[in-house]
Order: structure tokens, then C-alpha cells, then sequence
């Protein structure tokens, strides 16, 4: 008997044991794998870790957003897999209902979401610094830095006046993170890759080079609101380069004078001494007066081969305009158009 008793007694403190350990493997994996992870509203949120983030940051960020609910178990979980030594800065999609093990796996490894940058419709460095900080980590005085930097501009092969034609309007993957030095080095790239043979070929025929192709582009966009009219007006200001006839590019004068706005350029403002003033000197301005659209570049390097000279708005303001090969006749279509300004009492 008393054997037996020892039997069983030994068997009980067995099953004792399995008994707790199960429990303890069931809270380990209830810790770890159990949904522990809530995003309002159900959907994606995107976290931002900054560069040289600590652990205690990243918590802050996390708890801030109400992401976890059991604060404990997350913690414990980044403390077994010692995240605090895999920090990873980037933007972070995390998925509601996440457990504490996918999420500081995703963390832990550096698994970002990239973000979609989108440059357009810019008009100078000074916006296009402040929409790259609105997409990216760095913020618009880093970037603005490098866009001074006339070393580090030459380096790249632009100079102040031409290096807004480095950055082609487009949508780009970036990481959240990338500096300010690697995203201008991407749009490098990205340059050197939309400057294919083609394009560099079709650029060589007529005589330009990629900066004023570019500048042309940029005045043409200011030009018309009409995409079919691209290529014409580009074959205009061709005929008048080719010819040494000066350009007299309203919205030249409109950069010089800083005021794009200007709704009626005058002979006054014609008279300003700054090398954009296409009505003072002749050729092209020495850079880009904003960036233009693929299209209107690939307007300018394919543009319409006729004998027209200068164009003018109609005077029904359609957006359209009328086109001239004679002085006579353009100086006829812009007496139509002054009057309808007139009627109109646009003055300046």
C-alpha cells in the first residue's frame, strides 16, 4: 500500500506539473498571438517611426494612437524578441486585430509601407521643398539646403537656374526615412532614366539641350490650359529661336516680376532687367519657370513644324488662341483680344 500511495502520489505531481505548464504555455501564447492590436475605425493606420527613435519613443507613438490594449503583454513581447535593439525608423501599416507577435515582427524586422510621392504642379524650389517634407521625414529646410548648395548642385550637373528641371513630374515609391541627400540622388536617377536615347536623340535634332527643353516646356505650360495646343505653341517659339527673333514670353515677364497672377502684361512690366525677360533679351531663360508635365516636354521634342511666328488668346476666352505667320495679322488678333480685356475692365 504504501508503495502505491508513493506511485500515485509521484503521478499526480506529474500531471501537476503538465497542468501548469500548459497554463503557462497558453498565457505565453495568448501574450504573443492572441489580436491585442486595434486601429480606429477598423482600417490601416500608418505609424511614422522619425529617425534615432528609442523604444520608450516608439511606445509613446504606439499608445498615443490607442493601438494596444493590454499594454503588459506588449511590452512583454518586445522585451522577449529585444526589439529595443532592432529599432527601424519608416511608415508602418499596421491592420486592426494584429497580435503583439506580428506587430513587433513587422517592427522588429523593418518592414515599411512605402509611400507613393507625387511631385506636379510646381513652381518653384521653395514648394517643392515644402511638398517633399509633406511626404517624406526630412523637412524643407534639409532639403532647401541641398537646392542652395551650389557645389553639391554642380556635383549633379545643374546649377540655381536649372535645377528645377531635375525633378520630373511623376509618382514615385519612397521609403518614409529616406534623407534629403537620397532623395535628391534618386531623382537623379530618375532624370537619367527619363533622358532615354530617344528623348536625348529627338533633343540633339532641334538644336536644345535637356535644361531648355525643359524651360521651353515650362513657358508653355503657363502658355495654354490646352493640351492640343502644346505642340503648336512649341513650334512657334522653335520658328522664333531659329529665326533670332526674341521669344516675348508673357509668363516670363510674370516670373521676373514674381507675380504669376498678372492677368494683362503691359509694356511697363516688359521693361524689367532680369534674364527671364524673354521681351528684353533673346533666347531662352537660363532655367525652368515651373515643371512641366511629361507631356509638354514630349510637346516640345515633337513639336509642329509650320511657318507660324506669334499667337495671341482669342477673344472669346475660350483658352484657345489665334495663331500668325505675319505681324499684321497677329497685331489684328491682339487688338480683338485688348478690347474684349477691355470690355471686360481687366486692366493689370
Amino acid at each position: 500500500m504504501r508503495s502505491s500511495s508513493v506511485i500515485k502520489y509521484i503521478l499526480f505531481a506529474i500531471f501537476a506539473v503538465f497542468i501548469i505548464a500548459g497554463i503557462k504555455v497558453s498565457e505565453i501564447y495568448l501574450r504573443a498571438y492572441s489580436p491585442n492590436i486595434f486601429t480606429p475605425g477598423k482600417k490601416p493606420y500608418y505609424l511614422y517611426i522619425p529617425t534615432g527613435s528609442e523604444i520608450e519613443d516608439v511606445f509613446a507613438l504606439i499608445y498615443k494612437a490607442n493601438l494596444v490594449k493590454h499594454k503588459n503583454s506588449f511590452e512583454w513581447v518586445a522585451e522577449r524578441k529585444n526589439y529595443k535593439n532592432h529599432i527601424n525608423p519608416g511608415r508602418y501599416k499596421i491592420h486592426n486585430r494584429m497580435s503583439n507577435n506580428q506587430l513587433i515582427n513587422i517592427l522588429r524586422a523593418g518592414i515599411q509601407e512605402p509611400v507613393k510621392l507625387v511631385i506636379n504642379n510646381i513652381h518653384s524650389i521653395d514648394e517643392l521643398a515644402i511638398s517633399v517634407s509633406r511626404q517624406l521625414e526630412p523637412d524643407k529646410n534639409q532639403i532647401l539646403t541641398l537646392l542652395h548648395d551650389e557645389l553639391y548642385l554642380a556635383s549633379l550637373g545643374f546649377n540655381k537656374y536649372s535645377i528645377l528641371g531635375l525633378f520630373i513630374p511623376n509618382t514615385y515609391e519612397f521609403w518614409w526615412n529616406t534623407s534629403a541627400k537620397g532623395f535628391m540622388e534618386r531623382m537623379k536617377k530618375e532624370y537619367e532614366k527619363f533622358w532615354n536615347y530617344e528623348r536625348t536623340y529627338k533633343a540633339k535634332r532641334i538644336n536644345l539641350d535637356k535644361n531648355e527643353v525643359i524651360t521651353l516646356a515650362s513657358i508653355i505650360e503657363y502658355e495654354t490650359s490646352k493640351p492640343e495646343e502644346y505642340r503648336r505653341i512649341a513650334g512657334v517659339y522653335i520658328n522664333r529661336l531659329n529665326q533670332g527673333i526674341k521669344l516675348q514670353a508673357d509668363p516670363t515677364v510674370k516670373y521676373a516680376l514674381g507675380n504669376m497672377g498678372i492677368k494683362r502684361v503691359l509694356t511697363k512690366h516688359t521693361t524689367i532687367d532680369s534674364p527671364y525677360n524673354t521681351y528684353k533679351y533673346f533666347g531662352l531663360p537660363p532655367g525652368p519657370i515651373c515643371l512641366p508635365s511629361i507631356k509638354t516636354i514630349d510637346a516640345v521634342l515633337d513639336y509642329e513644324k509650320h511657318d507660324f511666328l506669334y499667337f495671341c488668346a482669342k477673344e472669346d476666352f475660350s483658352g484657345y488662341h489665334n495663331f500668325a505667320r505675319t505681324l499684321e495679322q497677329h497685331n489684328k488678333n491682339a487688338r480683338l483680344y485688348q478690347r474684349a480685356l477691355n470690355r471686360r475692365r481687366i486692366m493689370h
